[in-house]
């Protein structure tokens, strides 16, 4: 068994309904993602003013990735363990992820979402459905001295909001961020393309 393999039948996520509310029910990594069991994810967008339009910074997912490996995603995201709020796991993720201490008043909820697919990833079937979390951070980020988690992340980017929603829309084989999530910062920013 891979490092990768272990450390998911070791994470344990509350499963919840439609709406990301715990049943009171728990079930392992791996096994939410063979059947694609409801949890909850928190993701963190990183946001700046560029003139009239905004960019995002984004990052290269690893190699290693069970999905989407080498595809740039979400600034910052991750599960929600059982038990954990989705805020504090949005600051861990945010700090395990990219070195940024964020404090509660640092991130604004956005809103959430629900991911639903199925596809093929390293041979293996992969179920992903989860209510996403979604945050905004807005503070200025000087991405050379950020401390990426080199098991989780390649390298981040600056990339324009317009480009990034324009290759999910299109499916270009750069950007794995989910339309969805994407389209909720926009919102909340009040900014369309």
């Amino acid at each position: 068994m891979t490092e990768q393999e272990i450390s998911n039948t070791m994470e344990i996520f509350d499963i919840t309904d439609d709406n990301g509310i715990p049943t009171g029910k728990t079930i392992t990594r791996s096994e939410a993602h063979d059947k694609g069991i409801p949890h909850r994810t928190a993701h963190i967008w990183i946001v700046k003013r560029d003139g009239d339009s905004y960019q995002v910074l984004l990052q290269k997912r690893s190699a290693e990735k069970e999905s989407f490996p080498g595809m740039f995603d979400t600034s910052s995201a991750g599960h929600i363990q059982a038990g954990d709020d989705p805020l504090e796991s949005a600051q861990r993720e945010l700090f395990e992820e990219l070195g940024i201490r964020a404090n509660e008043g640092d991130l604004s909820f956005a809103g959430k979402f629900h991911i639903k697919y199925e596809m093929e990833f390293h041979g293996k079937m992969f179920r992903d459905n989860e209510v996403a979390f979604v945050y905004v951070y807005e503070k200025p980020v000087d991405i050379s001295s950020l401390v990426l988690q080199k098991e989780e992340v390649d390298e981040v980017r600056w990339f324009d909001i317009k480009e990034v929603h324009e290759g999910c829309l299109h499916r270009d084989g750069t950007f794995c961020v989910p339309t969805e999530g994407l389209e909720l910062v926009m919102d909340y920013l009040n900014y369309a393309p």
